[in-house]
């Protein structure tokens, strides 16, 4: 149901994982003291690390799509999983429209919960060595502003998450650009909390609206 493009991810990684790296470098002890390390070897595992996050908010994504979609008895299914770059492609039985909105939905609830507990429990993520958590990061911010993209263009696959939330909302369903601007707010509004860790108005704005994405499951199929 959902492709994930490899080369745009596998580019955000790289051009997140050099400045992960650096400032792992800026902090460690031994370059005050003058001692000497490795050339690149540090840097290599900062990346190895990076890539390792941002490999586990692909698995989680794709992980609470099949646990929503086994628990509303849709019997999900990956039929095709290309290794090991990051391609996954699930299908599920059909299922009434709410179930279908929780169901497509999962993977981006899961990861405003992610990105929320990031923030939430080290605000300072940019100014801290953690090449890992900023790699998980990275994957959630990456991707909901990918499927936006696609909503708002109304480009992709035709199996897309953004074009299932569209067609569930509501009687008749409402415009996907209005489920990308969904999907997108909670991104833009993290990133700037990347940035800004002490924004209030930015903390509270994103929380709201991942709570709305989550409550608006009552009003999919009617």
């Amino acid at each position: 149901m959902r492709i994930l493009p490899c080369l745009v991810a596998l580019g955000l990684a790289a051009g997140l994982a050099a400045p992960a790296a650096g400032q792992n470098a800026a902090n460690d002890p031994n370059e005050s003291k003058g001692q000497a390390r490795p050339e690149g070897g540090d840097s290599l595992r900062d990346g190895v690390r990076f890539l390792g996050g941002f490999s586990a908010g692909l698995f989680l994504h794709e992980s609470a799509h099949m646990a929503t979609g086994a628990a509303l008895g849709a019997r999900p299914r990956i039929d095709r999983l290309s290794i090991p770059l990051p391609f996954m492609v699930v299908h599920y039985d059909p299922v009434s429209r709410r179930r279908e909105f929780a169901i497509a939905s999962s993977g981006f609830w899961l990861q405003h919960l992610v990105s929320e507990c990031l923030l939430t429990a080290q605000p300072e993520l940019r100014r801290t060595a953690a090449p890992f958590r900023k790699g998980l990061f990275a994957f959630g911010v990456g991707t909901s502003a990918l499927y936006a993209i696609a909503a708002l263009t109304t480009t992709g696959p035709r199996e897309r998450d953004t074009r299932s939330l569209a067609t569930s909302l509501g009687r008749d369903g409402v415009p996907e650009p209005a489920a990308g601007a969904l999907i997108l707010a909670p991104a833009v509004l993290d990133v700037y909390r990347y940035y800004r860790p002490h924004s209030a108005w930015a903390r509270w704005t994103s929380r709201a609206v991942k709570a709305l994405s989550l409550g608006l499951v009552f009003a999919a199929g009617r």
